[in-house]
Order: structure tokens, then sequence, then C-alpha cells
């Protein structure tokens, strides 16, 4: 039957999406519910076999005529003949007054059973799609957005569950229909799933930063307008000269900045927010010059190339940000979904910008004045912002702290309490001081985190081999410890000099840095000090000791690190150019 054919193929379909809040009370799928195939009300009873018509084989005269005629009822031959209605002896052919109404009787009663199998086949199909709601569903999921499908017998086919109001405009509707296009343009697909939980603060931080900053710029363009004379009659041409040698002076500043491109992805926090503040201080810059018009070239090329260094900046460390962001590898889709926040932000920033500036007019104090509170709401959302997100590379600093952890209690930090205590501007202590009321991440201990910033101060990467030792022994026993290593560790003048090889990979930078977290683990906590280079690298120096302990204890700790979220692929650092390539000669 074909209710029955659908049914199964609906539990079949059903049980493969993922597991959505209903739970499936079936197992049995292939049998429908027992009220569903109750024939007993209809007066009829089910037989073996379910077609979709009549079971014309099983049907002959004893079934709908009495049995006291047989097909020849009407017939002298004494009735019960079984010789089928074909016969030349059946009633088909005779016409006497007797069997006149077998035919309309035999035609009537087919009539009827075919009526009745197909009122029994309605009300299956009907039971079935009544109760299969409560039996099994599908869910279909595009995106964020799932949609409830329960099957329908009657067509043969899913359909959605509850299609209330959708042809209705009522503002609940139009709330829904509005919120799931917003989500479609400005959110990546499969939001939340595809995307890491840090990334709807971030976004929504960067949202009011991106209003505040284009309010910004609009001021600044009014200031300067009134700076060249634009309001006052001045010459159109002269205006534009002045406007082209700014923005050409101020993109000299990019180009001599993009040398530096390597620092950017070691700490791009902080570097993103020294560059909303270079951003910030080249507006201040254009807010003055209506207060000096004769050094407008001046000023102009000085906030111009702060400009460029601080758009060149925000691109760079944009990138480390967006690939954090990608859970499902969606890089394209993050960063596309992050420029359709940028330019709504951008659009309403304009807005309010253009009517800002024009209830502020020509006065400079006013201008001034507006422009502080909007760079204060501009900064304080970038900060807000930035320590919203949780990176999950490792540079000196974290993996210090995730090592230094893991040396003290066995256990790799988390993502969030190791970005968490990660100060912004290292090489600026001052201003890296947390609030007094800010509560610290329960799972650091604080000799861990002492340890990672005493690290991060004492450690150089890349050093001269040169600069280490300066006699053979010392020489040929550095290099016979670390012969299966890319890297050669050694204290020297109170600093872990790592010398990197020619083959070194950021792997071997990561094994490095995690002896050297075994190191100052032994100085601290066992007493070893360096007691020369030779003898430090002979069994039970702690060169020794501690690159042992490395071989044996790294692929344990990278392996927990990874599970509590980190990349451990390598570090990610600035190590100096320099690089040795050892010759063995026999």
């Amino acid at each position: 039957m074909t209710g029955c054919v659908c049914k199964s193929f609906f539990i079949q379909g059903s049980s493969t999406p993922p597991l959505p809040p209903i739970y499936f009370r079936h197992s049995n799928s292939g049998a429908p519910p027992s009220s569903a195939l109750n024939f007993t009300s209809l007066g009829l009873k089910a037989s073996q076999s379910h077609a979709h018509g009549l079971p014309w084989k099983r049907f002959n005269a004893h079934s709908v005529l009495p049995d006291n005629g047989g097909w020849d009822s009407g017939n002298k031959n004494g009735g019960g003949g079984g010789g089928g209605p074909f016969e030349s002896s059946s009633w088909w052919w005779h016409e006497d007054g007797d069997s006149s109404l077998s035919g309309p009787l035999f035609f009537s009663s087919l009539l009827l059973c075919a009526a009745v199998c197909c009122f029994c086949h309605l009300r299956l199909a009907c039971a079935l799609a009544s109760s299969s709601e409560e039996c099994e569903a599908v869910w279909e999921v595009r995106g964020g957005k799932w949609t409830k499908l329960v099957p329908d017998f009657v067509q043969d086919a899913f359909v959605i569950a509850h299609q209330v109001g959708s042809g209705s405009l009522s503002a609940a509707n139009l709330w829904l229909q509005s919120k799931h296009v917003c989500m479609r343009l400005m959110l990546p697909e499969g939001y939340p799933d595809s995307v890491t939980s840090d990334y709807l603060e971030y976004s929504l931080w960067r949202g009011v930063q991106g209003v505040a900053s284009q309010i910004s710029g609009v001021l600044a363009t009014q200031a300067l307008l009134y700076a060249v004379g634009l309001g006052k009659g001045a010459i159109p041409t002269a205006a534009a000269v002045n406007w082209v040698l700014k923005d050409g002076i101020g993109y000299l500043s990019k180009i001599m900045l993009s040398k530096y491109g390597r620092h950017f992805d070691v700490n791009p926090k902080g570097w993103r927010l020294f560059a909303d503040l270079l951003e910030n201080a080249a507006f201040g810059m254009e807010m003055l010059t209506p207060a000096f018009p004769h050094l407008f070239l001046l000023i102009g090329a000085a906030a111009g190339a702060g400009r460029s260094a601080a758009a060149l900046i925000q691109a760079a460390t944009r990138s480390c940000f967006y690939a954090g962001f990608a859970a499902q590898r969606n890089f394209a889709e993050v960063i596309a979904k992050g420029e359709a926040q940028g330019m709504v932000s951008k659009s309403f920033g304009i807005m309010l910008g253009i009517a800002l500036a024009n209830h502020i007019g020509s006065s400079t104090a006013l201008g001034l004045a507006s422009f502080s509170m909007v760079t204060w709401i501009h900064m304080f959302c970038n900060l807000k912002s930035y320590q919203s997100i949780q990176i999950r590379t490792l540079n000196p600093y974290r993996a210090s702290l995730v090592f230094s952890e893991y040396l003290l209690s066995g256990q790799a930090s988390p993502v969030k309490d190791v970005n968490e205590e990660e100060p912004l501007f290292p090489a600026v202590p001052f201003l890296n001081s947390k609030s007094a009321n800010k509560a610290h991440s329960v799972g650091l201990s604080s000799n861990a985190k002492e340890a990672a910033a005493e690290i991060e101060r004492r450690l150089q990467l890349g050093s001269k081999l040169s600069d280490l030792v300066n006699n053979k022994e010392d020489v040929l026993a550095l290099l016979s410890l670390y012969n299966e290593e890319g890297y050669i560790l050694s204290e020297h003048k109170g600093r872990y000099c790592v010398v990197l090889k020619e083959t070194s990979s950021l792997q071997d930078m990561l094994r490095a840095l995690f002896q050297v977290n075994y190191l100052y683990w032994l100085e601290k906590n066992a007493g070893y000090e360096a007691r020369g280079t030779s003898v430090d690298c002979k069994p039970g120096g702690w060169l020794h000791l501690s690159l042992e302990y490395v071989r044996r204890e790294f692929n344990h700790v990278k392996n927990d690190a990874e599970s509590a979220g980190w990349v451990t692929d390598g570090l990610i650092a600035r190590p100096l150019p320099n690089r040795i390539r050892p010759v063995y000669v026999a």
C-alpha cells in the first residue's frame, strides 16, 4: 500500500539529519502506528497483501454471491460448477429470467468493494499523517536557521511543520523576516557554528567604533575644507593641488612601515590598538588646521602619513583576527561579512557625522569638543573589541604561559584565560596595568604569569653562535648535544639565547621555547644554574637534563594544548635573521 511505503521512506529519511530538540519515539521504523492500521472500525479485515487496487486474483463468485448456485445458479446442471465466467455454460451467457440480475449484482459488488478500499486507503494515510509529527521529524538547516519538516503521506512529501502566518504581514512576521535577511547578509553562513564564540562580541564592538570613526572623519574633513578656504572663495585648483600633495606625502609612510610587517603577527592586538590611536591623532591634527591655515600642507601631510600607517597596520592585523574566527576554515566568507558589517557602520557614521557637522559649523572649539568625545567612544570600543578576541596561535608570551602552567600544574591553560592575561603592549609595561576590580583568571597561577613575563624578557631568538661561545670545546659540546635538533640553546649573560639552524622551522622554535621554560623551572624550583657550556652539555648538566625532558614530554604538552583549543603547529615570533649551517667533517 502506498501509505506503508511512504511511511518507511520518511522514517529512513528522518534518522539521517542532526539531532534537533526532538527525539524519535518508535524504534521500529518499518511499522506504522497500530491505531493507523486498525481496520476493525471500518468493518474490514486487513489482508496480507496491500496493493493500490482490489486483489483481483483473490475474488471469485463465491466471495460475492451466495453458495447455493455457484457461477451457474440459474443453470439446470446442478450448480456449483467451477468452470469460470467465460465458459459456455456460465451465467455470463445466459439470459433466462432466473439469472437476469446476476450481472448488475456482481458489478455493484465490485464497485462497493472499490469504494470501501479507497476509503480505507485515505483513512490510513490521514492517520499516518496526523501521527507523523509525534513520531518523527526532519530538520532542514540553512545557516543558523532550523526549519522543522514533517512527512505528508497524502502529498507523499515533506512539508514545513508550522506555516502559521507565512503570508501575513504581522509585525512579528516582518521582524523575523528582517532578522533572517540581516543575519544572512551580515553573518557568515552557518553562524554560530561556523565561527568561534568570540566573533559576535568583537563584531558588535567594531560596529560601534566604525560609526565613531566615520564621525571623526567627517569632522576632520570639514575642518580641512575650511582650512583651504573652500568656504571663503578660495581658488578650487589651489585647494586640489594641496590636497593631492597632502595625500601623496602621506603614502610614503605606508611604504616605509611595510618592512615591519613581521612584528604584526606576534602581537596583533597591541599593534591594532596603536593603529587606532595613530588614526585618531591624525584626525586631531586635521581638526587643528583651521587655526593654522598657513601650515595646511605640513599638518595635512603629517596627518596623512599617520592615517596611511594606521591603514597598513589595520589591514595587516585584520587577517590575524579573521583567521582565528574561521572555525570551519571559511576565511573568505568571514572577511566578506566583516567588510559588509564595516560598510553598515560607516554608513551610519557618515550620516551622523554630517548631521553633527551641520550643527557645529565653523566653530573650532565646538568641533574639538565633539571630536574629543567621539574619539573617546572610538578608542573605548576598540579596546573592548580587542579584549574580546581569543587568539589561538602561540607567540612567545602565550606559549610561555601555557608551558609554565603545564610544568606547575600538569594542565594546559585555557585559551580564554591566557588571552585575558596577555598584555596589549608588552614593551610598555605601564600601559598594561589592569584594573583592581578586574577578576583574576582562576585557571592561571601567579607563578606561571611571572614566569611567562620573565621568559619573554630574557628570550632571544636567532642569536649568533659566535656571541655565545669562544672556544672549540664549547662549540663541539653544543653541536653534539643538539645534533638532532633544529636549534641550539644556551644561557649567556642572563639571557636564554636560541641559535637557529638553517633548516629550523616554526615547530623547532616552539620546541626550543619549551626547553627554555623547563630551564627556568629548574632555575627557580631545583636550584640549577649555568656552570659553563661544556659542563652543562654533559649528562647531569642542566642543558642535557632539560633536552632529555623536552624529548620525552614535548608531544604530551603539545597534545594537551591542542585539546585545550590551541594551534600548536609552530611558534609565531620575530627571530633575528641569524642562522647557522653545521658542517660535520669526518
